[in-house]
Order: structure tokens, then sequence, then C-alpha cells
């Protein structure tokens, strides 16, 4: 027996409107899959957050230049943030690039100490951490890459005692206090200098890694000391900073060491208000960054460290050095 024609449309009605369900699922379907790969990094889960200390010194450009070209040149998006020397901003940059499920942050520590925190933000997301110039007191970081600080404080005090002929009054212009970099540097520089008993370290203090507080410093150590005759700085601007400090006494009268190799530091070399400076390897330190957050996102074993080796610039070969 037949249906009804009533029913017989409706049921056509019926198909035809499950037909064009269908087909507005399954394009919407399409167009989620769609957006989902656009969201997706070219390189695949290989993006990454790179929260530096700050970016108000030629130092850490050099690090962020060097991450981003290799970012690049892999085809990766990286997310680089400064915190401005404060340590808070660092755990809010930690739980954004926790919040944007990176596979790897790379941390350059404000302190090494209140860095702690902004790493166990990553470790409760099972996000691996990989830091970069300066330590981490705690947490889990999965390697941290660094210049060789205390073979290049040894390499200071030894290129700083031999010019003043191995005897004389020197002031140590110390870094950031709290920073693993102050600390090794001031490791070697003591170390090393301990070979010259003809030196006396007869003035040290911290100038924060900055030029102006540099310069103020070295202001206040002349007061006390007008006869210092050699002077080291654990890092390029605070060297700059003291070299205005003393006029043109710096690198003749006053022999001025310096750390890092920042291109301002090597052109105060090949002036010679700079005796020497001994060069970190910037752009180096944040492609291996890159290249070691990658190996920790893909849960490899990493060394605990990794050292990148400094080399001396003076009036001789800074010529090699300049950007």
């Amino acid at each position: 027996m037949n249906a009804p024609r009533n029913t017989r449309r409706n049921t056509s009605r019926n198909t035809r409107r499950n037909t064009r369900i269908k087909a507005s699922l399954a394009a919407g379907l399409a167009a989620t899959a769609a957006l989902g790969l656009a969201g997706c990094d070219r390189g695949g889960n290989t993006d990454l957050g790179l929260a530096l200390s700050t970016m108000n010194n030629p130092f850490f450009v050099g690090i962020k230049e060097g991450a981003q070209a290799e970012a690049d040149a892999r085809g990766l998006h990286l997310n680089i943030t400064d915190a401005q020397n404060d340590p808070t901003q660092q755990i809010n940059q930690m739980e954004t690039f926790t919040s944007q499920n990176v596979k790897a942050a790379i941390i350059n520590p404000v302190d090494s100490d209140a860095a702690v925190p902004a790493v166990g933000v990553a470790n409760r997301a099972k996000v691996p951490v990989i830091s970069i110039d300066r330590g981490v007191n705690g947490g889990t970081v999965g390697s941290t890459i660094a210049s060789d600080n205390v073979a290049g404080g040894r390499l200071a005090a030894k290129t700083l005692a031999e010019s003043l002929g191995g005897k004389g009054k020197v002031a140590f212009l110390e870094g950031q206090a709290g920073t693993s970099a102050a600390r090794e540097r001031g490791k070697g520089f003591e170390e090393g200098i301990k070979k010259y008993p003809g030196i006396k370290v007869v003035a040290r203090q911290p100038a924060d890694f900055d030029r102006t507080k540099g310069m103020d410093v070295m202001t206040n150590m002349l007061q006390a000391h007008r006869d210092i005759g050699g002077v080291f700085a654990a890092n390029d601007e605070m060297a700059l900073g003291a070299s205005k400090a003393l006029g043109g006494r710096s690198g003749k009268d006053v022999k001025v060491v310096a750390f890092d190799g920042t291109p301002d530091g090597v052109k105060a070399v090949r002036g010679g208000s700079l005796t020497a400076t001994v060069a970190q390897q910037p752009e180096l330190l944040g492609k291996q960054a890159v290249d070691w957050a990658l190996k920790a996102s893909r849960g490899e074993k990493l060394p605990r460290s990794v050292r990148v080796p400094v080399v001396l610039v003076t009036s001789e070969n800074a010529a090699k050095f300049d950007d």
C-alpha cells in the first residue's frame, strides 16, 4: 500500500533538510580545520618564547638578533619579550608563553634567584625551559647556554695585570648582584688577580651592568683613590661609563679592561680609551639557545650547561670584530 501523499512530501523535505545540515556541518568542520592549520607555526610544534632581562643593552640586543635569525632560518615563530630588568615581568611573560602553548621557553634571568618563580610557571605547564647567559637558582631548567664567564674573568685579570707590568692599584666594577654572570666573572677575576701579588684591588662596587652607574661609581672611587692605575669592569657598558669618568686618563694612565665585546666596546678599544675587552658572542648564544630549546621540545637529553668560548679584543685585532 502506498504512503499518503503528505507523508511522502514530508519525508522528501526531511531528506533534503538532513542533506543540507550534513553539508553545513562538513563545511564548518573544514573551516575549523583550516583555521587550526593557519594558526600552527610553519615549523610544526616548535613555537618558542624568549624572555630577555632587558633590551636596553647592546649585548642582549645581539642575543635577540641571533635568536631571531635562527628562528627565521627554521621557519619558526619566536615571541621575544623585554622584562626591563623587572623579575615580576618575567613571571607574567612566562605565563603568556604557556597560554600560547609554546613548546619551549628561553629565559635570560633578570636575577638568578628571582627567576625561580618564572621557571616554575613553565614547569607546572610542562613547558621545557632553557636559560641563556645567566643561570637560574632553582626550578627545572634543561640547559644553560652561557659564555665561559669564569675563564673570561681570569683572562681579564691576566690582561689587566700584564698591562700594568704586574704591579699597581686597581678597581673592580662588579655586575648586577644576584646574577650568575656577575658572580662567575668576579670569581674568575679574583682567581686570576691572585697570581699577581704586586696588584692590589683597592675598590670594588656593583654598577649593575649600566653605563651611567659605571660612570657614577668610578667617579666616587676616584675621590678616594686618585692613584688607581687599572680598572676591570664586568661589562662594556660599565667600562664605557668608567672611561667617561676617567676622561683623558682612560686607556693611558689608567688601563681599563672590559667584558662583552659589544660594538661600542670594540670601538673604544680601537680608539684607545679601553685597553681590551673580553668578547662574548651574543649572536651565537642566541642561535644556540633556539637550537637547544628545539631539542628540549623534542624531549632530547641535554647537558646541564653549554659554554660558549670568549676571545680577547685588543687594539691589534679589534678590526676583526667590527660589525
